[in-house]
Parts: C-alpha cells; sequence; structure tokens
C-alpha cells in the first residue's frame, strides 16, 4: 500500500497550488493533508472523509479545499492566496477503511516566497 503526493512548488505570495495524493489501492476511509515546517511539528491542515466531507484548520479555511476523486484513488488540495507562512513539507495520509491502519506518503515541498 502506498501513496504519492506530488504537485508541490515553488510559488510567489498570492499563488496557488494544486497537490494530488494517489494511492496504490482503493481501501482508504479518511484521507488528510498535513504540512511540517522547518523546526516545527507535523500538523493537520485539512482532512475529507470516504465520502467527501472536508474538514479545516482555522488557517485553510477559506483558501484551501480538499477534494477526493474515489474512481482515481487521488486526493487533491487546491491551495489559494498562499502565504509565506504557508511553507511546509506537505504529507498526504488515509487510514486503510478494514485495519483502520494509517498510511503517509512520502512528502511534497511547497515553498511560498518572492
Amino acid at each position: 500500500v502506498q501513496l504519492q503526493a506530488s504537485g508541490g512548488g515553488l510559488v510567489q505570495p498570492g499563488g496557488s497550488l494544486r497537490l494530488s495524493c494517489t494511492a496504490s489501492v482503493r481501501i482508504f476511509a479518511d484521507m488528510g493533508w498535513y504540512r511540517q515546517a522547518a523546526g516545527k511539528q507535523r500538523e493537520l491542515v485539512a482532512s475529507i472523509s470516504l465520502g467527501g466531507s472536508p474538514d479545516y484548520v482555522d488557517s485553510a479555511k477559506g483558501r484551501y479545499a480538499i477534494s477526493r476523486d474515489n474512481a482515481k484513488n487521488t486526493m487533491y488540495l487546491q491551495m489559494n492566496s498562499l502565504k509565506p507562512e504557508d511553507t511546509a513539507v506537505y504529507y498526504c495520509n488515509g487510514m486503510h477503511a478494514v485495519t483502520r491502519a494509517v498510511y503517509w506518503g512520502q512528502g511534497t515541498q511547497v515553498t511560498v516566497s518572492s
């Protein structure tokens, strides 16, 4: 079972990026995006249930949109109005629908800088 995150990069403040997380199998229930800035703990950014119900931390509300396409085994994070403080490595994770085990993707770097 693998999760593959992609879509990170360098973007100017106010810009947008879309992250993708593709699972090797269609077995995940809840999924989420986390980020870890240099010198800080990993934190949850947004999560989404199997049925597509999203949830966001306050700093992401109104700027980020999480979604998933279960037919493609892929979860997305659309990030708009990016700020320098959004700079971090972004990780996706997913919880196995049967075993409840949690799997992590490898992370993708997002850098917001002018």
